[in-house]
């Protein structure tokens, strides 16, 4: 996957397909008849893993109630939205039980890593885990108030968490990491660089999260500043990712350098420098350049870059 030019699909991890039917998260009846009928379709998602089939090209391993066990039906539950003609999509959270994989769990499903299977699995099938991964990880990090420290209740059809403490009684809402990603051009180059942990000879173009009190541009200035001593301009935001590891959103930009002169940051990069697209084609196909996953937006920054479907 690594080692081609090719397509990308940029809005890999994205559920845009689901209709999060968000006005009926306040309708308590609605939701329980839904959770009860028969036809609805229950993901199940242990300590930020998704239930999948064991196929040799993973798919998600959606369930009906009469399919599920009653201590894990008990648990919290989350209303995804409406898709496939209608039916309602739920995410079960099972975040405290030891061992989900009882006698209830075919022999064909088992909870994987999404971080490892997505880039192998259909986009439909990973955007919902990517979703149902997502508010999981929200609940479980959110089980207790902020500001007071009481436990907090789950309520809208598991959108809102609200503390349980009538003197406190603070709203907490799911939110989202905004981090900037982006692609730095000079003079027919592109910057990419490496962090110590990555793969050998794997290089990506810069990324960072913003910061309280912080524009988009002014991160992407910061944070290209910091890693490379580079100083940018022309700042144009070109496109977004969701990116649930364990909850960002990929906000996808292009810049311009205003020199080339790099300046490393020890403690952010361990190398970085600039490729002409001449540099990274003949790198990939040679085995010598590694890219970011094919379901990036990192990658697709690069890929737009070399068949100039941006400039």
């Amino acid at each position: 996957m690594d080692g081609t030019i090719g397509h990308v699909n940029q809005h890999f991890y994205s559920s845009s397909w689901i209709d999060r039917a968000a006005q009926r998260r306040l309708d308590a009846d609605w939701l329980r008849e839904r959770a009860a009928d028969p036809k609805s379709v229950f993901l199940p998602v242990w300590r930020d893993r998704s239930l999948v089939t064991t196929d040799d090209v993973p798919t998600a391993r959606l369930l009906r109630a009469a399919q599920l066990p009653l201590p894990v039906l008990s648990q919290q539950s989350v209303f995804l939205g409406l898709a496939n003609g209608g039916l309602a999509h739920f995410a079960v959270l099972l975040p405290d039980m030891p061992d989900p994989e009882g006698d209830w769990l075919e022999g064909d499903a088992t909870f994987g890593d999404l971080r490892q299977l997505g880039p192998v699995m259909k986009p439909h099938d990973a955007g919902l885990l990517a979703y149902a991964r997502g508010v999981s990880h929200w609940h479980a990090t959110h089980r207790f108030c902020g500001s007071c420290g009481a436990v907090t209740d789950s309520l809208n059809g598991g959108w809102l968490r609200r503390c349980s403490d009538s003197c406190c009684a603070r709203q907490h809402f799911p939110r989202t990491d905004p981090a900037i990603i982006v692609r730095v051009l000079h003079s027919e180059r592109i910057l990419l660089g490496r962090q110590a942990s990555w793969p050998k000879n794997r290089y990506s173009v810069l990324a960072g999260f913003v910061e309280p009190g912080e524009s988009l541009e002014d991160a992407v200035r910061r944070e290209v500043f910091e890693e490379t001593g580079i100083a940018c301009d022309d700042i144009r935001y070109v496109g977004a990712q969701p990116w649930p590891f364990p909850a960002s959103l990929m906000l996808g930009f292009s810049a311009m350098a205003k020199t080339d002169t790099i300046t490393l940051d020890d403690d952010e990069l361990e190398d970085a420098r600039w490729f002409s697209r001449e540099q990274i084609t003949a790198g990939v196909e040679a085995g010598e350049l590694l890219l970011s996953p094919e379901i990036s937006i990192s990658r697709w920054l690069i890929e737009a870059w070399l068949d100039s479907r941006l400039s």
